[in-house]
């Protein structure tokens, strides 16, 4: 059972190649993917690229494609249609190549809960064909990296799952892989241990390239490069997560004047928009891009006693950029 699970990637690797000096080089590739189940198409034409060193956030509802993709971009699901190619290696035609490459853990990890850490990477080791003389040094050196290293004699199933998530991304790295595919890395672990596997991912994002997919926008926040958003079957926004945060977002920003002048005034400064009484003390102020009124407005508010006492900048969340990207799309 387990060895249909792992049995994707047959032979050894060598590590990614070092960062290109302007950009670094692709390591995956998708074409316009499709995948059907029956008569139903639920992927439709997608297409993504991965660079060394890149952590790629896969985004989106529950339902909306994401294992499906991940499955067929290490080939453990075929696409109907469509070209994938994994460090220059195309995929249906060098199968054993170009699975090499790769490291995958699925979202329910594929472990033995009455192997000892050590076995079963060990035996995980042998199923990517790591030569014998070299498994010993790269069950030290995946141990350590995953923060194992006290834990290799220990059952796996009497371990946390936070442990047993890193056993899982351990099997997925041990053979070195330059693509790292992780599906819902992070889904039920406490708060302690998201924070010490998204820690180790941003880690691995150094030395390969990942992608992980998830719904919790908070991951994309923390550990990812750039974001892809899918929905129903189709990726429908890829950019950088910091210009994900800017998207549609209006410039402006809240501030405290406990003696406030007529709303009059505060309309006349220059560069204002539109103003928001939130409360007889608090006001949202929109602006124009590229410009801040702000501080002609904390030297008039000195001026006239009209006691500044907060400034704070918007800052759009990430949900609610979400929700209007994915309700952009229905329009």
């Amino acid at each position: 059972m387990y060895n249909d699970i792992l049995g994707y990637i047959y032979l050894p690797i060598q590590s990614a190649s070092a960062l290109m000096s302007v950009i670094a080089p692709i390591t995956l590739s998708a074409r316009n993917l499709i995948r059907r189940f029956g008569q139903r198409e639920v992927i439709h034409g997608v297409s993504l690229e991965l660079r060394h060193g890149e952590v790629l956030g896969l985004l989106g509802h529950n339902g909306a494609g994401k294992s499906t993709t991940l499955q067929m971009l290490t080939g453990a699901l075929l696409p109907h249609s469509g070209e994938i190619e994994i460090c220059g290696f195309d995929l249906t035609r060098q199968p054993q190549k170009a699975k090499a490459q790769t490291g995958f853990l699925p979202e329910t990890p594929p472990l033995y809960r009455e192997m000892s850490v050590n076995d079963f990477l060990i035996f995980a080791a042998k199923l990517h064909r790591i030569p014998r003389a070299q498994i010993a040094d790269a069950l030290t050196e995946t141990k350590r990296r995953c923060g194992l290293q006290d834990s290799g004699k220990k059952i796996i199933g009497t371990l946390s799952k936070g442990y047993q998530q890193r056993i899982g991304i351990a099997q997925a790295i041990i053979h070195q892989p330059a693509v790292i595919i992780l599906d819902e890395p992070t889904v039920g672990l406490d708060p302690s241990q998201i924070r010490g596997i998204r820690t180790l991912i941003r880690e691995l994002g150094n030395m390969h390239s990942v992608i992980l997919s998830t719904h919790l926008l908070g991951e994309v926040e923390s550990i990812c490069d750039r974001v892809e958003i899918m929905h129903h079957g189709r990726l429908i926004y890829g950019d950088s997560s910091t210009k994900m945060q800017q998207y549609g977002s209006q410039s402006g920003f809240i501030v405290t004047l406990l003696a406030p002048p007529a709303l009059s005034e505060l309309e006349a400064l220059t560069d204002v928009q539109q103003i928001d009484p939130l409360s007889t003390t608090q006001f949202r102020i929109l602006h124009a891009a590229n410009t801040n009124p702000s501080a002609a407005l904390l030297a008039l508010a000195a001026q006239h006693g009209w006691q500044a006492e907060q400034l704070v900048p918007l800052r759009t969340r990430l949900e609610d950029v979400f929700m209007q990207i994915t309700q952009d799309e229905k329009l």
